[in-house]
């Protein structure tokens, strides 16, 4: 089987997140970063630093090495489930919280809970109930909230007085919790925290999560036959969902519960609580309708800030929304036509064409926020009432940053060079890094850089300049032999490849090309960065308009580029790219000769509600849309080679996918290949089972494309 360095560094280095800093908190006077950080670029334990920008020195806060000496970091399982949720794959540190003057730092390891001073660097364990998980200090700092067996509990910051501020009643049993979000929260909503401080401390705002009506699905583990299946709630689509309920506690344990129409809105998008109390966002099932409202929080009644209706579905992965400015103003987006707006007030405040990604910080009346015209690129921006917009950043590329007490801390990624760039500023009253003040103070990146350059070129192809990165060999030349085409895209909703930056996507499409292919990537329908109509494009229909964009790419590229081709084109993809290259090979075996399906979701009932019948409606009301978008009935009609991989412990796309179609096809006496991964969950593995997985894949695409197995070792 191929392997390779790079592919073992990509393993190793965690695609090179390893020893790059991340997680930024500006103290709000300016004077400091907090941030998180490995030590190497593979090493995978996350520590804690401050950045004192007075001297431009770095200091180590917190090392779990020290902290736990030889004691092994046990995750417990609500911390697993996080990880895998938020898609983490640090170890160590790999989160914390401050109050808001950011002098105290909480985090978990290890299931114990431990706080920081960050201005002497003492470390304490507090005496907490464990498993300790999420904690957060209060904004003055004496307490720490944390989520412990179901309980949102809180203990001083001296250590004292821990007792539970919501917990279920004993007969409720483990499906009843406070304090962390249900399953579609975080994998569909973007959702990943349940409960948020009051401003003056004496109160939270907590969800509860109730359930016990949600479907028991079972994982089970096939090459450990003792071994009992987990189980976990999964709200299948077209059943019950949890049922999330918000209530106000304070740290005597009294509780009152928050009010609105649950039978109307029984999706939770949002909460929180700033100077103008709490607030929260409700979604109706139909996800047409979402209300953004105030509550009081002496009787828990809600009143309507605003309403969004779309007769498609209501965006909701726009970070850092709903928010207030200093005035109760609303910082929300707004989406008109082509264009996905930043507003205030209700007021849209950016142009046309200009398309808000993350509202990062929200400091009086002033809203800094991501936004960019070109869609492979990021950009920051800053708005001020009165001053309009403008851009603080200018090289392309993509662009964040946190803000605090006129400090700016810009991450860069660009295409060009591996890696990231952080830089932090002092910024002038308009917002831009002072001309005469200080140099930028560099924080450092240990990551490590990569085995192999890329040669790619960006382009926006055919009538609708869909965004394509090609890939070529390094040592391929103009005119030389026709190369087979790898077509190796997501090409759905929540993600995109094709951006102005190097990743581990970047990388892992120049290695296939560098064993003999050309590699075509490509954004098409449905993806973020075009703008709403772009994105809902794909309403009622996955596979047909993106498929759709994928042939039309190809093609145009083929024009641009005749040493591809057209006679041997394989694809390959993972999670919806998996689905798309399975429906490649199903219903475009004009345009594809071979498949490589990782994880696909063949039968469109088999995933969570909130994320299928976003875009597929209510399965009662439109049982043709998920028809029409599913996979098993094509079984019959496969003539080309596909390879089908899973994780057996994938509780993002249940296994049951793979093996429906693996069946269906049988069926159909159409012969096919179906690996299993045991032990592995939907996100990709951290060690040298990536590698092993990549060199399976080159092996299939090698037999049937090329006819022999690959020479070019990098």
């Amino acid at each position: 089987m191929v392997t390779s360095p790079l592919l073992r560094q990509l393993a190793r280095t965690r695609r090179f997140t390893l020893g790059a800093p991340a997680r930024f908190t500006v103290a709000p006077d300016g004077t400091c970063v907090l941030f998180l950080r490995s030590r190497a670029g593979d090493d995978p334990v996350g520590c804690l630093w401050t950045l004192d920008l007075a001297t431009g020195a770095e200091r180590l806060l917190a090392d779990p090495a020290g902290l736990l000496g030889d004691a092994t970091d046990e995750v417990p399982e609500e911390e697993r489930i996080r990880r895998e949720r938020a898609r983490q794959q640090a170890v160590g540190i790999t989160d914390y919280a401050t109050d808001t003057a950011a002098q105290v730092a909480a985090f978990a390891l290890s299931g114990q809970l431990w706080v920081v001073d960050t201005g002497s660097g003492a470390v304490r364990q507090l005496p907490a109930r464990q498993p300790v998980v999420d904690p957060h200090p209060s904004p003055d700092g004496r307490n720490i909230a944390y989520v412990s067996g179901g309980a949102l509990r809180v203990i001083g910051a001296d250590g004292s007085g821990d007792r539970a501020v919501a917990a279920p009643e004993p007969a409720e049993g483990p499906d009843v919790f406070f304090g962390l979000p249900e399953h579609v929260a975080s994998e569909s909503m973007g959702r990943y925290r349940a409960y948020w401080w009051a401003p003056d401390g004496e109160r939270i705002l907590t969800t509860r999560v109730d359930n016990r009506e949600v479907r028991l699905w079972y994982i089970a583990d096939p090459a450990d036959p003792a071994k009992p299946p987990r189980t976990m709630r999964y709200p299948q689509v077209g059943t019950a969902n949890a049922e999330v309920t918000l209530w106000i506690a304070d740290l005597a344990g009294n509780r009152t519960e928050v009010r609105w129409d649950r039978t109307g809105f029984e999706y939770l998008t949002a909460a929180g609580w700033d100077g103008h109390g709490p607030f929260a966002a409700a979604l109706s099932r139909d996800q047409r309708t979402l209300q953004v409202l105030a509550v009081d929080s002496a009787d828990g009644t809600t009143s309507l800030l605003a309403e969004r209706h779309d007769e498609r579905w209501v965006e909701l992965l726009v970070p850092g929304v709903p928010a207030r400015t200093a005035t109760g103003l609303l910082v929300d987006y707004l989406d008109r036509n082509e264009t996905r707006h930043l507003s205030i007030g209700g007021t849209p405040v950016t142009p046309d064409g200009l398309q808000l990604h993350e509202v990062l910080a929200v400091d009086g009346e002033t809203v800094l926020f991501t936004a960019a015209a070109e869609p492979t690129e990021r950009h920051v921006w800053r708005y001020r009432p009165g001053q309009g917009i403008h851009r603080l950043t200018e090289q392309p590329g993509v662009h964040s940053g946190a803000f605090g007490g006129g400090t700016f801390v810009h991450t860069t990624r660009t295409l060009d060079l591996p890696g990231s760039h952080t830089a932090v500023h002092r910024l002038t009253g308009d917002g831009r890094p002072e001309p005469d003040g200080p140099a930028p103070v560099e924080i450092s990146s240990h990551a490590q850089r990569p085995l192999l350059q890329l040669r790619v070129e960006p382009a926006a192809v055919g009538p609708r300049e869909l965004r394509t990165h090609l890939f070529l060999p390094s040592w391929h030349k103009a005119g030389a032999a026709q190369l087979p085409v790898l077509v190796d895209p997501y090409g759905g909703p929540a993600m995109q490849k094709v951006m102005a930056e190097q990743t581990s996507h970047t990388l892992v499409s120049q290695w296939f090309a560098e064993q003999g292919f050309a590699v075509l990537v490509t954004d098409g329908a449905g993806t973020p960065g075009r703008g709403p109509r772009w994105e809902k494009e794909i309403f009622g229909d996955l596979i047909g308009p993106t498929l759709d964009d994928q042939v039309a790419a190809l093609h145009a590229t083929a024009q641009r580029h005749p040493e591809l081709d057209l006679d041997r084109v394989g694809i390959r993809g993972w999670s919806f790219g998996g689905m798309l290259a399975a429906a490649a090979v199903l219903r475009r075996p004009d345009t594809f000769h071979a498949a490589v399906a990782g994880a696909p979701l063949t039968d469109q009932h088999l995933y969570d509600a909130c994320w299928r019948e976003r875009f597929l409606g209510l399965p009662d009301q439109y049982p043709e849309h998920y028809e029409l978008s599913s996979l098993l009935a094509d079984a019959p009609k496969l003539s080309r080679p596909l390879l089908l991989m899973h994780g057996l412990a994938d509780d993002n796309v249940f296994v049951a996918s793979t093996l429906q179609l693996s069946n269906a096809l049988l069926a159909a006496g159409k012969p096919h290949e179906v690996l299993p991964l045991s032990g592995m969950t939907h996100a990709a593995p951290t060690n040298d089972t990536f590698a092993r997985l990549l060199g399976h894949q080159l092996e299939f695409l090698q037999r049937h494309l090329v006819g022999r197995p690959a020479t070019v070792p990098c």
